[in-house]
């Protein structure tokens, strides 16, 4: 049966009606493009932004920030890059770390100098050749190094292959009262690690009772060749009536190691004697840990080194600690004396650390 209607109408579509077409065409691929590919506007970028994103750290502003800079787009290791740009952490500990060794060294050297805050290079000016030439040279240098030894000279970075959660660090943190528990440095001198006590590659777990804190030189030398469980070693405190213990004992340091740290002593023997001082409070050499006089042996070794470097003239030393009242300790806090010798210095030193006992000095 025809129907009575008319022809079937015909839709002509003018201009206006042309740009409502285009308009919904470009809503429905942006909507699609939103589906396929999570695709986020300008304005939910900067609600999300503004409103939705929770922050525990720097993190998340920090990455978008990064990737807009980088004009939307960047590898994991570009971003790892602004990531340590920012981390003031790091930024100190370095600084700390040029301090402590290549200053130090190339100064002695002349290479370089300071002056407050500036380092200079000594060298005159140097030309666009000169330039080049010792870019080379030390990139020679750093090349063979890495060659020989590899990603394991930052090996103390590389320590945690999974984070740690950050409720599980707080408490172990926490329980070491921000110290490390094996030379008891604080985190205000080291950064201060959370350590698996049974490594992970050896089936440790990432629980609070297989967990410790560790400052990063100590963990850099643990590294996953031992499970000792330094929570259970002595305690690293102070005592507020030892002036050994004074905080700003530690601002005169000449060097540190470890859990040691060396002081040019008051009442000197001899030009350049230095005490060598545990950061933990123990009364004598015999009451160190096995770590602590490991440190203490090896900063003995790169003083003695130092000081003949120093002063030709240097040509012997007396290493000794008093233990006891009777043995003429003064001052109840383990240290190691470290006295420079000089042909002439006495009359006759025949003897040496016998002169304890003046008596029985010669034999």
């Amino acid at each position: 049966m025809k129907s009575s209607a008319g022809p079937p109408s015909i839709i002509v579509l003018v201009q206006p009606a042309d740009s409502l077409f285009r308009e919904l065409v470009v809503g429905m691929a942006v909507t699609r493009a939103k589906y396929l590919y999570n695709y986020m506007t300008y304005e939910e970028l900067i609600q999300f932004l503004n409103e939705k994103m929770s922050m525990s750290h720097i993190y998340q502003p920090l990455l978008v920030r990064a990737l807009v800079d980088a004009g939307g787009t960047a590898t994991f290791r570009q971003l790892a890059q602004v990531f340590l740009s920012q981390d003031e952490s790091q930024l100190m500990y370095y600084e700390k770390r040029i301090k402590e060794m290549p200053i130090k060294v190339l100064r002695r050297h002349g290479v370089i100098e300071c002056n407050g805050q500036l380092v200079t290079l000594s060298a005159p000016q140097l030309t666009l050749e000169q330039k080049a030439h010792i870019r080379m040279v030390c990139e020679q240098r750093l090349q063979s190094f890495v060659q020989k030894r590899g990603i394991g000279i930052w090996d103390y970075r590389l320590l945690d292959e999974e984070p740690i959660p950050d409720s599980l660090r707080f408490q172990v943190l926490k329980g070491a009262g921000g110290r490390c528990q094996l030379c008891g440095t604080s985190a205000k001198e080291r950064p201060i690690d959370v350590d698996h006590i049974i490594p992970r590659s050896r089936g440790g777990k990432t629980e609070l009772a297989n967990l410790q804190a560790l400052c990063s030189k100590c963990n850099r030398s643990k590294r996953n060749q031992d499970d000792t469980d330094f929570r259970s070693w002595p305690a690293g405190g102070s005592d507020s009536n030892c002036p050994f213990c004074d905080s700003e004992l530690m601002g005169q340091a000449v060097e540190k190691n470890g859990s040691v740290f060396a002081i040019r002593d008051k009442f000197p023997v001899t030009p350049g004697h230095l005490l060598i001082i545990p950061i933990r409070h123990t009364p004598d050499y015999f009451s160190m840990t096995t770590h602590e006089r490991n440190d203490a042996d090896q900063l003995l070794r790169v003083l003695q080194g130092r000081i003949k470097a120093e002063d030709a003239n240097v040509s012997g030393f007396n290493i000794g600690m008093n233990c006891g009242d009777a043995a003429g300790q003064t001052v109840g806090h383990a240290h190691i004396h470290l006295i420079p010798r000089r042909k002439g210095d006495m009359d006759n030193p025949r003897g040496g650390v016998r002169g304890v006992i003046p008596q029985r000095q010669s034999y």
